[in-house]
């Protein structure tokens, strides 16, 4: 009777943990679909930290040998402006003048009266970020020496923000705990609590100008894609 007793108890126990046992796994089961997938964005303006200026001058005339002593004089005056103002040489870099010849063409008909074309370039680039924005601003100080500065799309100052590497760490840092905010919402709305990040992305990183008008002021976006678990 006792053995029958102590046999009965430790069924009853088997059959208590095995319930236990399956009822975890079914908890198991039902949790490991709570999930919610959210986006975290950070967004922050700054400063462009370097700027590359190609500058170009355009001269024309019928005597070449005179029109490249013209053009390397006026290479000469905007360089010594340039180092006057505020910039160091090796900021300045000199380039080859091109010539077209109106005339070069058997099947053109040049009519304007002369036959060279001598383009001078010149490239600025700097670090110097605001120096050359007000350089840019005073090219009216080079038209009274009767220099005159190209401004085509070939001529237009290109600005960057090479520091971005610095930046990134804080911005995917910012990013995911917006994510985190968002998902933390979710939850609450549905009665349940995040628990552990299932899988997170790099983030997908943009700089762009901040508008049309002012291409030195850039800004720096990142979103990331966070899956998080969810308990009660």
């Amino acid at each position: 009777m006792k053995e029958k007793v102590i046999s009965s108890a430790i069924i009853a126990a088997g059959i208590i943990i095995l319930g236990l046992c399956i009822k975890g796994g079914i908890d198991n089961f039902v949790n490991k679909d709570r999930q919610v997938t959210v986006k975290g964005l950070a967004e922050v303006e700054v400063m462009a930290d370097k700027v590359t200026w190609p500058v170009q001058t355009k001269i024309m005339g019928n005597d070449l040998p005179s029109l490249y002593a013209e053009a390397s004089s006026k290479q000469q005056t905007i360089k010594s402006f340039f180092m006057h103002n505020g910039l160091k040489e090796d900021e300045i870099m000199l380039g080859v003048s091109t010539v077209n010849d109106l005339e070069a063409n058997e099947w053109s008909e040049n009519k304007k009266g002369y036959r060279y074309i001598v383009t001078s370039n010149m490239t600025v680039t700097s670090t110097n970020v605001e120096l050359v924005r007000s350089l840019i601003n005073r090219q009216s100080e080079m038209l009274k020496q009767g220099i005159a500065f190209s401004n085509d799309y070939n001529s237009m100052p290109i600005y960057e923000f090479i520091a971005f590497k610095e930046k990134k760490a804080e911005m995917m840092k910012d990013a995911i705990t917006n994510a985190q905010k968002t998902a933390e919402q979710f939850a609450e709305n549905s009665h349940s609590t995040i628990n552990k990040i299932v899988k997170a992305d790099q983030g997908q990183f943009s700089i762009d100008n901040s508008s049309e008008t002012t291409p030195w002021v850039k800004k720096i976006r990142v979103v990331t894609t966070v899956t998080y678990s969810l308990k009660d």
